[in-house]
C-alpha cells in the first residue's frame, strides 16, 4: 500500500485523499518559484497544499490556496493545520475563474502547477482526470485568472511540460504577460527536457533559458537540484 503522506523536513503533506499525489513537478515549482520579498501569493490548484506550504516556508506572505476539489481542499487544509505556517495560510474550495480583485485583493506572486494533459484518452478516476486534464482549467483561463488578480509588478510561476512552453509564452503575451525567466529540467543529462519553469510579469524584459538536471544516475541527484530543493527533501 502506498505511503499516504510524504514528509519534508519543516512540515509533512498526507496526500491520500487527493487526486494528484505529492511529486516532482510541485517540488520543483515550490522550491524554484521568486517569493522571498512576496507578501500575498496565490497558489491556484493547490490540491495537497505543497507548494503553499513550500511557499509559505521561504516567505513572509500570506498565501492563499484554491481548488475546485472538495475532498483535496479538506486535506490541505489539514496539512496546513498542522504546519508551523498555520496563521499565514488560508484554503479555499474556489474556481479561480470566479474570483475577482474586488473581494479577493491582488497578489503578488502567483503560482500554479496546472492540469496539462489534453489528450482524448481520460482517466477513469473522475477526480484524477480533472486534476490532470486541462478541460477545467485551460491555459487560457489559467491565464485570463492570473492577469485579473496579480499586482502591476507581480510575478506568475507556473510549471508545464516542456513541449508546452512556448505555446503558453505566445498565449500569455497575448494577455500582456511577458516571459521573465525559464528553466528546462531534463530527468538525466542528455536527455529532452520534460517540464518546463516559467516566470511572467507584465513588463518586457531580456532573459536567459537555464538548465537542470535533477539526476545523475538512479537516485544520484545534480548538485543543482540537490541545491534547489535541500531546504525540504529529508535526505538532501
Amino acid at each position: 500500500m502506498p505511503n499516504p503522506y510524504f514528509k519534508f523536513k519543516q512540515f509533512t503533506v498526507f496526500h491520500d485523499r487527493c487526486a494528484m499525489k505529492v511529486g516532482t513537478d510541485g517540488v520543483l515549482l515550490g522550491a524554484w518559484a521568486q517569493v522571498d520579498t512576496a507578501k500575498r501569493v496565490l497558489d491556484i490548484g493547490t490540491g495537497t497544499g505543497l507548494i503553499a506550504l513550500m511557499v509559505a516556508q521561504r516567505s513572509a506572505a500570506c498565501v492563499v490556496g484554491t481548488d475546485i476539489d472538495g475532498e483535496a481542499v479538506e486535506q490541505a487544509m489539514e496539512n496546513v493545520n498542522a504546519s508551523p505556517w498555520k496563521n499565514r495560510i488560508c484554503i479555499c474550495r474556489k474556481d479561480v475563474m470566479q474570483m475577482n480583485g474586488e473581494e479577493y485583493g491582488s497578489f503578488d506572486v502567483i503560482v500554479s502547477n496546472p492540469p496539462y494533459f489534453v489528450e482524448e484518452v481520460r482517466c477513469p478516476d473522475e477526480r484524477r482526470d480533472t486534476a490532470r486534464h486541462t478541460g477545467n482549467l485551460t491555459f487560457g483561463n489559467l491565464l485570463t485568472a492570473v492577469e485579473k488578480l496579480l499586482t502591476e509588478d507581480g510575478v506568475f510561476s507556473v510549471i508545464i511540460p516542456a513541449d508546452a512552453g512556448d505555446f503558453f509564452i505566445s498565449l500569455a503575451a497575448e494577455k500582456h504577460l511577458y516571459i521573465q525567466r525559464k528553466t528546462l529540467v531534463h530527468t538525466k543529462p542528455g536527455a529532452e527536457p520534460k517540464r518546463v519553469l516559467l516566470a511572467f510579469g507584465r513588463k518586457i524584459c531580456a532573459y536567459d533559458t537555464e538548465h537542470l538536471v535533477v539526476e545523475l544516475d538512479r537516485h544520484v541527484y545534480s548538485k543543482d537540484y540537490i541545491e534547489l530543493t535541500k531546504d525540504f527533501y529529508l535526505n538532501m
